[in-house]
């Protein structure tokens, strides 16, 4: 599991992507590089890392089912998540 920290980072980031992803479409769309420059760091949408919705990781994550891809298998698995099942040839 994740560290609470880093949830709480992840989510402070979100929030700013949100407040300012407005404000970054003008400024690009101007070519106002400077003034996007003095933008906070963490209000671009690149600085946000994809987590495991179960355990938090960040590595090895899955995109198209928001799990890492230990927890996606152990509950593909079990059978857990719907329409995915072992292959077999």
């Amino acid at each position: 599991m994740a560290k609470k920290s880093q949830w709480a980072r992840l989510a402070k980031r979100e929030k700013l992507v949100k407040k300012y992803a407005l404000k970054r479409a003008a400024l690009k769309r101007a070519g106002d590089w400077d003034a996007l420059q003095k933008l906070p760091r963490n209000s671009s949408p690149v600085r946000i890392k994809n987590r495991c919705a179960v355990t938090g990781r960040s590595r090895g994550y899955m995109r198209a089912f928001g799990l890492s891809r230990i927890t996606f298998r152990t509950l593909a698995r079990e059978g857990k998540i719907p329409g995915v099942k072992k292959a077999s040839w």
